[in-house]
């Protein structure tokens, strides 16, 4: 069936859809990782986008049960260049296609990838939708005028309802939900963590009530300013316990800091992007999924360290309290997919929350 790529600019490209024909707009954003596109389709992050594969051909060993970042796939949408129709891995349970039809995401093939990827680094990420008709393109037009991607909470969708416990005999941490990634929740786990994963809003008090010995913000979808309560509720934690953030997490800690953030043109999503660590002068490879980044210009040096930096366009990738445990990082050191050189920030943070049990 044929089908069409809208953007807001008036922009169309034409494919072929696959999936569900469940028209919904989105934000376009485009990804470069190579591979791993399970783990990136049921990464929260991606909540209201849609999502472009700049990899030529997806779908190449199908899907399966285990690699997978949330209980189902938040994006709104998928643009490929090829789908694989005939997929072979021997963890392979289902295809692409059928996939997407069960979870009602419509996708689109045979889409001239190299040239909307061009288009979106020259004008910026901006909204589209996924149509099998033309017919009313006006209203299409209208329809992604009517979303507000900046204004709106997208966390709200991806956050636990209740509070649940993954026990263990280690550190107790709480964990505020903005979208977590199930790979954080596995590292955690590996250090024996016990861990209460808990709404996103939940306020200050209600936390120091668990007697948690650690403080950890996850990654999450959209603006982090949609979220100003929650920085609210994190500046009450900021002198009692260790705290670590990842994301969404880092933005809203550098927030509560007094720190600003801004939108990226186009954004960072991919498996390759070079950080350097400030503080040992080493350069990671790392997984990257964000729009939003913080604004170094209000960074306050006094309080604050930055620690890490994006070596392609040069912007903050982490900061760290001068004298309280405390620390964050932009991009997503659990990887899934992607590197995992930079695992080593969760052993920093344990033994954050070891030592500072210690001084007590």
């Amino acid at each position: 069936m044929k089908g069409y790529l809208v953007l807001e600019d008036g922009m169309v490209f034409e494919g072929e859809v696959f999936g569900s024909t469940q028209e919904e707009t989105g934000e376009v954003v485009f990804n470069t990782s190579m591979a791993g596109y399970q783990e990136i389709f049921t990464d929260n992050s991606y909540n209201g986008q849609i999502l472009v594969m700049t990899y030529p051909m997806i779908g190449n060993y199908g899907i399966n049960s285990e690699d997978i970042e949330s209980s189902k796939p938040t994006i709104k949408g998928l643009v490929v260049r090829e789908l694989c129709k005939n997929p072979s891995n021997w963890k392979s349970e289902n295809c692409l296609d059928d996939y997407l039809k069960y979870h009602n995401i419509m996708g689109i093939e045979g889409v001239d990838t190299r040239k909307l990827v061009k288009h979106l680094r020259e004008k910026g990420t901006m909204k589209g939708i996924i149509t099998i008709s033309l017919d009313h393109e006006q209203e299409l037009i209208e329809k992604m005028q009517e979303v507000d991607i900046t204004t709106k909470n997208y966390t709200i969708d991806v956050s636990t309802e209740k509070p649940y416990v993954l026990a263990g005999k280690g550190p107790k941490i709480a964990l505020l939900d903005f979208g977590v990634k199930l790979n954080i929740l596995r590292i955690l786990k590996s250090y024996d963590c016990h861990i209460t994963v808990l709404p996103y809003q939940t306020k200050a008090e209600e936390i120091m009530k668990l007697g948690a010995d650690g403080i950890f913000l996850s990654n999450g979808p959209g603006n982090p300013q949609t979220l100003m309560p929650v920085v609210e509720n994190i500046k009450k934690l900021l002198h009692h316990k260790p705290i670590f953030g990842i994301c969404m997490g880092h933005q809203l800690l550098s927030l509560a800091f007094g720190a600003d953030t801004y939108k990226l043109k186009y954004g960072h999503r991919g498996g390759n992007h070079p950080v350097k660590d400030l503080m040992t002068n080493k350069v990671y490879i790392t997984s990257q999924n964000h729009g939003y980044v913080v604004d170094e210009k209000t960074v306050n040096q006094k309080e604050l360290i930055i620690t890490h930096r994006n070596l392609n366009d040069g912007t903050v990738e982490g900061i760290q309290h001068k004298y309280l445990p405390v620390f964050s990082v932009q991009y997503h050191p659990e990887a899934s997919p992607g590197p995992m050189e930079s695992k080593y920030l969760f052993q920093q943070f344990v033994y954050n929350v070891q030592h500072s049990k210690k001084a007590v």
